[in-house]
């Protein structure tokens, strides 16, 4: 378990658990782009693009990188133009420099033969590790090094003892030992810039250690034989705050609760605030054991974090799921079934999972899509809004060394998208009941090879229905 926490400290944390890549889908204009944006491991750094465009009436796709909110989010430098695939038309991939750790935005511009078309994806920026020199790098740059040091000592003393000469005239022992004595002072002072070069790479170094991000730490204990007390611990990192979180879908924190090791419980609760970086949650009825905690929190400038903590609970008699809290329960890990595309509902319901012959592999963006159907295959015709969405889903390795809270619109939080009105224009807007589609997808890449286990909520007739599906991922 210890091992597991420092694997847990090890990996990117902001946004998602060890899910760094941003999906997105929607509409720029009259265009329905998938974008997925890799950020740089290290800041300044590149971001990767790739924009797949569901027409092929795309003429040229520009990007662009800002600020979310200040000075920056008005001043955008000029575009670079995505290059579109040799193979695939509707494929664009694209760089882009993002210099200071914190919340930006990409800007897609496309332009077609429906006109153009503009939409924005928050993008969190922060240095996760610091890169060690290259192996070959080291082994060329020693070698050249102390060429270059003892090539100077050398010419130190040459000249100490040859410079005035005559052609043909042998040094005298005067000269020689001046020259040993220049050789033996110029070894001294490139020693003394060497260790002083070495200080000031160490200080560099120390200072952007403290640049690393350092993800907010959850605590987590029981009260009062049913309540959670959740407290946000901040180690420090830049000018975070735990005092400035905006609400996401009406909830200043999504907490996941996760019965470990066999992931065969789940719920999806909201805690209270209740003082600065403290909130309380009324625990259900929920059996004894080991629970993992994954709490997703917004900052006002639109960096979205998950915090995380696991927890001994006693069974625990709990009170009736109320508002938005709902929970749900799927077969054991140990008897996980790869090949299942049904998971059974309440009332004779199933929740089918439209994979196809699809093989997933790590690092690909996908669109996973499920529908809702009644005991004799019927679409449901009572489905609801779950938060202002289709449907919310959580993917989560078998190792929980990954955690993704995903929307039908992607992984990026309507709260960062409600920040954008410019660019998104209905970024942050909910849907209506009417004419509520049977079905829900979800675009999301898998990070890394290995087996995943996939919470699908939506609801129906009033209440959150869960299905829980498992997916093997190939490197």
């Amino acid at each position: 378990m210890k091992l597991l926490a420092a694997l847990l400290c090890s990996i990117p944390l902001f946004a998602h658990v060890g899910s760094p890549d941003v999906f997105y889908e929607g509409e720029a204009g009259p265009y329905r782009l998938l974008i997925t944006i890799r950020p740089p491991e290290v800041i300044p750094g590149v971001a990767q693009i790739e924009i797949r465009a569901a027409s092929s009436d795309v003429r040229q796709v520009r990007i662009v990188p800002l600020r979310i909110t200040g000075p920056g989010a008005r001043l955008a430098p000029a575009p670079d133009v995505a290059q579109p695939s040799k193979d695939d038309p509707k494929f664009y991939t694209g760089s882009l420099w993002l210099m200071n750790p914190g919340s930006w935005q990409v800007r897609v511009q496309v332009d077609g033969a429906q006109g153009p078309g503009t939409v924005s994806v928050p993008v969190p920026a922060a240095s996760t590790r610091m890169l060690p020199m290259q192996g070959v790098l080291v082994a060329t740059l020693i070698p050249l090094g102390l060429l270059l040091f003892f090539g100077l000592v050398s010419i130190a003393g040459a000249a100490g003892r040859e410079a005035q000469l005559e052609p043909g005239v042998q040094p005298d022992a005067q000269r020689v030992r001046r020259a040993r004595i220049t050789m033996v002072v110029t070894g001294v002072l490139l020693t003394g810039v060497v260790w002083l070069g070495n200080q000031w790479w160490s200080s560099e170094a120390g200072t952007f250690q403290d640049r690393i991000f350092k993800p907010l730490r959850l605590e987590a204990e029981l009260e009062h034989g049913d309540r959670l007390a959740l407290r946000l611990n901040d180690p420090g990192w830049l000018n975070r705050s735990t005092d400035d979180l905006i609400p996401d879908h009406n909830h200043l924190m999504h907490l996941y609760v996760i019965r470990i090791p066999q992931m065969d419980l789940v719920w999806h609760l909201h805690p209270e605030r209740t003082g600065d970086a403290r909130f309380v949650q009324s625990l259900p009825a929920m059996p004894g054991g080991r629970y993992a905690l994954y709490g997703d929190i917004v900052h006002a400038t639109g960096f979205p974090e998950t915090a995380t903590a696991e927890l001994d609970l006693p069974a625990i008699a709990g009170q009736p799921l109320a508002g938005d809290d709902a929970g749900g329960a799927g077969r054991p890990l140990a008897q996980a079934d790869y090949n299942s595309l049904v998971a059974p509902l309440s009332e004779g319901y199933q929740m089918i999972w439209e994979r196809g012959t699809v093989s997933y592999r790590a690092r690909q963006p996908y669109e996973f899509r499920f529908r809702v159907q009644d005991a004799s295959g019927r679409p449901a015709a009572d489905m609801e809004l779950y938060m202002g969405m289709q449907g919310h889903a959580a993917f989560v390795a078998a190792d929980r060394t990954v955690f993704a809270h995903v929307h039908p619109s992607g992984s990026v939080p309507m709260a960062a998208l409600s920040l954008l009105p410019e660019a998104n224009p209905h970024a942050g807007h909910t849907m209506t009941h009417e004419g509520l589609p049977a079905e829900v997808s979800f675009p999301y890449g898998f990070p890394k090879a290995g087996a995943y286990r996939i919470f699908v909520q939506v609801k129906r007739a009033g209440k959150v229905e869960t299905g829980t599906f498992d997916a093997r991922v190939e490197n």
